[in-house]
């Protein structure tokens, strides 16, 4: 039999879920009203003399290290290579979140970027939903429905951000890292 906790918790679910289902369906509705409003009174002229310009898109590669997935976005390839060091420190991150914070876990993809590095995953005993974030947002963000306010928690919470500190410290370095390698090649030019 479930507690009257699980019934509030499902519940949440329930109505979660409806509400996104009502704005997706909402949405879906908005975007073809728009196109059947932009399809008429409007006129389209043969342009063949301009050449069209290339966007020079940002990249990025996915990397499967261990079980857990390391993605470099950049603005060349060469900003796109994952290094030893990297890899290294990724695998590392993983084996110590595991020992330090909770063994039960699935990890997110740690995503990194010229000046940020984004991590996310999920506390599985606690069906608690972690980020991470070096750069502009710096700091740990939680996530979680209906969690039970108690020592373990609160236990939880401490190791949270106390590991934060040791996996910023780890990739600040590999930021700056970057940084070196980058203005070192460009000094070369």
């Amino acid at each position: 039999m479930s507690n009257q906790y699980d019934e509030i918790k499902n519940l949440l679910k329930r109505s979660r879920m409806l509400q996104e289902q009502a704005s997706r369906i909402n949405l879906a509705k908005s975007i073809e009203d728009n196109i059947e409003d932009d399809e008429q009174g409007y006129e389209t002229a043969d342009v063949q003399d301009e050449k069209p310009e290339v966007e020079k898109r940002d990249k990025s590669k996915s990397y499967r290290i261990s079980g857990g997935l390391l993605t470099l976005h950049g603005k060349e390839k060469k900003d796109v290579e994952l290094t030893t060091d990297e890899k290294t420190a990724y695998q590392e991150t993983m084996d110590e979140f595991v020992s330090e914070v909770s063994d039960l876990s699935d990890f997110g993809v740690l995503n990194m970027y010229p000046n940020e590095v984004q991590w996310s995953g999920k506390v599985i005993d606690f069906d608690l939903e972690f980020f991470f974030s070096i750069g502009e947002n710096n700091g740990v963000y939680i996530n979680g429905d209906m969690i039970k306010l108690d020592e373990k928690l609160t236990e939880l919470i401490n190791k949270l951000t106390g590991y934060y500190n040791k996996f910023k410290s780890k990739w600040a370095k590999i930021l700056s890292n970057r940084r070196k390698t980058e203005f070192k090649k460009e000094e070369e030019k």
